[in-house]
């Protein structure tokens, strides 16, 4: 099936809703294997549907080569319980699947892998630092090739503070790599604590755009009408000399109280108390798997 912006089929209501659903995802998700990062994953739903529910153009029978689609690349490779939700809802895969998460011989492992052959995966990541060179790489294919759509990546704010971040903002700007979207998830938190306390990003944006970046905020990253507001006006900025970055003010744990705000649920799994109370927050749209 081919996605291609279907911004006037898919509501901001209808939207809203899948994000929900794909909320209820990553709890059960991590919960029921007792591992994973549901706080990125929760803060992050609501711009990864944007994304694949609205603004880009995919398609669900996954090739590796792309041609004439948008790509997607998922950095922080550690919140892959919310690309996995997504990608399923999609309809990449059956979202029966979900319940294999990091289970023995899953495709579905804690970190994107590519061996598994899980569709919608292009690159192994969670090693950080390292998304945003192949997403410049890969929009710089598309350049050669004459290919016009356009190469999205996502990254955390925590992830800024590794080196290879910084080789790659500087090569795509010397090249006029323009065809790219750069999301930083800017939540603040870090799995040791807040960004500002472990190593201070300073003026992110005055960064980016000291690199020769153009660099657009989301201050609501959490709601969906201004996700799609700010990613329709990143597309309209591409394809005019200069990559494109979005700082996304998101809340970590967004949609489930207990959680939000606080880097102590980067990395921990909710007991069944927990995740009842958790559930119970959260909207169930298109049916639990």
């Amino acid at each position: 099936m081919l996605i291609e912006n279907v911004e006037k089929t898919t509501t901001v209501e209808e939207l809203k809703k899948i994000a929900s659903q794909v909320r209820r995802d990553i709890v059960r998700m991590v919960h029921c294997c007792s591992s994973g990062h549901p706080g990125g994953s929760l803060g992050c739903a609501d711009y990864l549907v944007a994304l694949y529910f609205r603004e880009m153009k995919h398609n669900t029978q996954f090739n590796m080569d792309g041609i004439n689609e948008d790509l997607f690349f998922l950095s922080n490779g550690h919140i892959s319980p919310l690309w996995y939700s997504v990608l399923s809802r999609a309809g990449y895969f059956p979202a029966s699947e979900l319940g294999t998460f990091r289970k023995l011989n899953s495709r579905l492992q804690g970190h994107p892998a590519t061996e598994e052959h899980l569709p919608g995966i292009r690159i192994a990541s969670g090693s950080l630092g390292q998304g945003l060179s192949v997403a410049v790489g890969a929009a710089q294919a598309k350049k050669l090739n004459k290919d016009n759509r356009l190469v999205y990546v996502l990254m955390g704010d925590g992830e800024q503070q590794e080196g290879q971040i910084w080789e790659a903002l500087m090569y795509a700007a010397h090249h006029k790599v323009d065809n790219i979207i750069a999301a930083v998830d800017y939540n603040g938190q870090q799995i040791d604590g807040p960004c500002d306390k472990v190593m201070s990003l300073g003026d992110l944006k005055a960064k980016y755009e000291s690199f020769g970046w153009r660099v657009l905020e989301c201050a609501e990253g959490n709601k969906m009408e201004a996700i799609i507001e700010t990613l329709q006006k990143a597309k309209s900025l591409t394809g005019q000399g200069q990559p494109i970055a979005i700082l996304l003010k998101t809340e970590m744990g967004y949609g489930v109280d207990y959680m939000m705000g606080s880097h102590k649920w980067h990395g921990a799994a909710p007991n069944d108390e927990q995740l009842a109370k958790a559930l119970a927050q959260l909207e169930e749209t298109l049916g639990d798997y």
